[in-house]
């Protein structure tokens, strides 16, 4: 493999998701592996107009694949959303040497890497990082499988309580305009019932599905929402309008919140972010970018940045349907 490509780049940018240090770790050894230097750069696109860079071999990367967020850091950047921030970080990158970058984050990062690329044609691949699952191009986002256990094990120890008192849960999870979290982890938890925001479930359709468990039998119910529900009210707001219409219930909500980022990552996401970080850099060497690392049929695939940015990823409506079936 030839390339006139002889040092990388590798950032974290955006949030955090279980995962990214499994994946810096992948990029990082296989640098090593092909001969190539490897710049870790600090803080994001922040620290790339700082300068803020160390060199990694693959013993500096030892014992983080088992570790949740990011040894790189992570911060939003104002300044680099301007020309004259994205030359200081091109300036910067040049005086120390890197001829290309890879980019672990989500939308906002793979943006950010598209324009830089566009102005100074500085070559670029990303790695999807993102619990929300929700990158076009690619089935599986580093981080959303350890999200879903994390999710899962919560709704497992909340169901204990709501069933020792006979409430009804409403509980919250990440997930900004998609519901894969809440579907996946609704169906995987034995949740009554799911609100996500592709599907308007309506309010009355609510009470009725609550007022069905209820006649059927069950003392406590779990109702998982996703923060992006289009019921047209809040998970707080959910509650008082149940408590309004079905006194019976006493409702509790919990707010899983960034709870969901942290943790160690599943063994999934360890092996999707080696394979990732292994197919960033050849495409690199190979001459390629623009182009964002994916998994589809469990095969690594490649897909222009700019669709990932663009294209809308759609819910599993096998799962929809197997999830309306499991909360009869």
């Amino acid at each position: 493999m030839t390339s006139k490509i002889k040092k990388i780049g590798v950032f974290t940018s955006g949030g955090d998701s279980p995962g990214m240090n499994a994946a810096i770790r992948s990029v990082v050894r296989t640098c090593a592996y092909l001969k190539v230097e490897c710049m870790g750069i600090y803080r994001g696109y922040e620290g790339m107009i700082e300068g803020d860079f160390k060199p990694m071999d693959a013993r500096s990367v030892n014992n983080i694949i088992n570790k949740g967020g990011t040894i790189l850091k992570s911060a939003r950047s104002l300044a680099f959303m301007t020309k004259e921030g994205r030359q200081q970080a091109y300036d910067k990158l040049t005086e120390a040497g890197i001829d290309a970058l890879v980019v672990i984050g989500g939308d906002g990062s793979f943006t950010g890497a598209l324009i830089f690329n566009q102005e100074f044609n500085f070559p670029v691949i990303g790695i999807p990082g993102t619990i929300d699952n929700d990158i076009f191009g690619t089935t599986f986002t580093l981080g959303f499988d350890t999200a879903l256990n994390t999710v899962v094990d919560v709704i497992d120890k909340i169901r204990d309580t709501a069933s020792s008192h006979n409430r009804l849960f409403f509980v919250e999870v990440m997930g900004r305009d998609v519901g894969h979290i809440a579907l996946n982890a609704g169906v995987g938890a034995g949740a009554e019932e799911i609100l996500i925001p592709e599907e308007n479930l309506g309010l009355e359709r609510l009470l009725e599905s609550l007022k069905r468990s209820k006649a059927s039998g069950k003392s406590s119910s779990i109702v998982v929402v996703a923060e992006g529900d289009k019921t047209g009210k809040n998970v707080f707001e959910l509650k008082e309008y149940v408590e309004t219409h079905l006194p019976i219930y006493d409702v509790r909500v919990s707010v899983l919140g960034h709870m969901q980022r942290g943790g160690a990552p599943s063994c999934f996401d360890r092996v999707l972010a080696s394979r990732m970080g292994v197919r960033a850099v050849e495409a690199l060497l190979e001459g390629k970018t623009n182009l964002m690392v994916g998994i589809q049929d469990n095969k690594i695939t490649m897909t222009p940045i700019s669709k990932a940015i663009k294209g809308h990823t759609k819910i599993d409506l096998e799962l929809m349907r197997v999830s309306e079936i499991m909360t009869t």
